[in-house]
């Protein structure tokens, strides 16, 4: 073998190790809808409550949203979207699944959680930003992720930061009107979820119009 043959194979050799493989053919549906329509409904609700809307200030109707809808089905959605080979969407509808569930879990009498600090309602309150701020951490982390695949997921996952820093703030400093805050920009969060949620729901080819996503063109990295 000449020495162009053997640079020539060393190099295809060196593309097949770096370069990622197309991801294995699957008859999985796209589950994309599936998971941004139960993020977004249950964010809606959990938002309208942190808003007091209709006098609603308890929580816990939207128990049952977060284990089935927010939690089961969007879980469901992220393990639908491993063997697609999505691992942004598996990775972040996996992830906010469990959110919602050990959401739920702290308002199921039976778990003991909030029981646990009794009448100490104030460290109560500042465990609970613990537990939000460090949902900030990760929807950041995923933020970053998403900067070169659209606008829409890059507006979602923005103010979905912003929602739980006014959160948790509002539960370390215990203003009503921050949390209030929080429920505003949870709410203008699911209304973006339900625009990309419809967005992958109308297929091209199969739906009369489409909505844009605003793709980011990628340019080319060698």
């Amino acid at each position: 073998m000449s020495d162009v043959e053997k640079a020539n194979s060393t190099h295809q050799m060196y593309d097949r190790q770096t370069k990622p493989s197309a991801p294995p053919p699957t008859r999985i549906a796209n589950p994309g809808a599936l998971g941004l329509f139960s993020f977004a409904s249950t964010t809606f609700i959990l938002s309208l409550y942190n808003l007091n809307a209709r006098g609603v200030v308890a929580p816990n109707v939207v128990v049952g949203m977060a284990c089935f809808c927010g939690g089961l089905a969007q879980l469901l959605a992220g393990m639908w979207e491993f063997p697609r080979g999505n691992v942004f969407g598996a990775t972040a509808f996996t992830s906010y699944g469990a959110f919602w569930m050990s959401f739920a879990t702290i308002y199921l009498p039976n778990s003991g959680i909030i029981a646990a600090y009794g009448d100490n309602v104030d460290e109560l309150n500042q465990a609970v930003g613990i537990y939000l701020i460090t949902w900030f951490m990760v929807t950041f982390l995923l933020l970053i992720g998403a900067l070169r695949r659209n606008i829409s997921f890059i507006a979602l996952l923005f103010f979905l930061c912003i929602t739980f820093i006014l959160l948790a703030a509002g539960a370390w400093t215990a203003k009503l009107n921050i949390t209030k805050a929080g429920g505003g920009f949870g709410i203008l969060t699911a209304m973006i979820a339900y625009y990309c949620g419809l967005s992958e729901l109308l297929v091209k080819g199969e739906s009369w119009f489409g909505l844009p996503m605003g793709i980011i063109k990628q340019g080319r990295v060698d």
